[in-house]
């Protein structure tokens, strides 16, 4: 059984889709890694010419993603000191009332690796946004912060809500913990769902979980134009790269 928080993920997820392109704002201007190694633009009279992949540029195109892992109680005796993570996101809390039990331990275990960490709530649309966000924030400010520490929205779930309502509730969420810590939240979902429910959301840096192609080779859903970390794989625990730095990662979280 898909533990809860990739339940939706899998369920909206079609076979042929997982497309993401990568990293946010933050990248504007560098040269985009994720997204060559299927077709090419040759500058051929002007026309664009497809050109077979290129599997060294390939595989230096994946060693320059940043790779981290997330967990939540489903894993609570996680090794991080033997981890060979760069990144680490845990589970705090879901709805208006769960703390995850692991949160403090992978928090504290986190900060003696000295890696970037992030902080993420589990959303039930069914309830109010700000209820919501005060309860993980108060989470997570009971721990003790450090600059670089990302915040993090996982919505899956619609639980029955319309497209319009579940959007609404998203931006409610995110605008109000922005308000609160001066952090831009990043946003996470499986593709489709985000596809779906995501419009108007592109402000916000795009962790999206889709499990159908290699790291880093999709393209971004909904108004997104870049992604900032791929959730590729959930076996044996969610694995993910970032097209970004670790210190431009700890650029998205709590300021200095």
């Amino acid at each position: 059984m898909p533990k809860p928080r990739l339940a939706a993920a899998l369920k909206y997820r079609p076979s042929n889709r997982l497309k993401y392109a990568f990293a946010g704002a933050l990248l504007a201007g560098t040269t985009a890694v994720a997204s060559v190694t299927g077709t090419a633009i040759a500058a051929t009279g002007g026309a664009a010419a497809p050109v077979e992949p290129n599997p060294a540029i390939a595989q230096q195109q994946a060693a320059q993603l940043t790779y981290g892992q997330d967990v939540s109680n489903y894993q609570p005796d996680h090794d991080w000191a033997a981890s060979p993570a760069e990144f680490g996101i845990i589970k705090a809390t879901e709805g208006t009332g769960f703390t995850d039990k692991t949160f403090a331990r992978h928090w504290q275990e986190l900060d003696k690796k000295g890696i970037v960490r992030g902080a993420y709530h589990y959303a039930h649309p069914r309830n109010n946004p700000i209820a919501e966000a005060e309860h993980f924030l108060s989470v997570v400010n009971s721990q003790p912060a450090k600059p670089g520490d990302l915040l993090v929205l996982d919505l899956e779930t619609t639980n029955g809500r319309s497209v319009s309502e579940v959007n609404a509730w998203a931006k409610a969420w995110l605008s109000h913990v922005k308000a609160k810590t001066g952090v831009t939240p990043l946003f996470y979902s499986g593709w489709h769902f985000a596809d779906t429910y995501g419009a108007g959301l592109s402000e916000y840096p795009l962790w999206v979980a889709h499990y159908s192609k290699p790291k880093g080779e999709i393209t971004p859903p909904a108004d997104w134009k870049s992604w900032t970390i791929h959730q590729y794989s959930d076996k044996p625990i969610d694995h993910n790269v970032s097209a970004l730095t670790p210190d431009q990662l700890r650029s998205l979280g709590r300021p200095a």
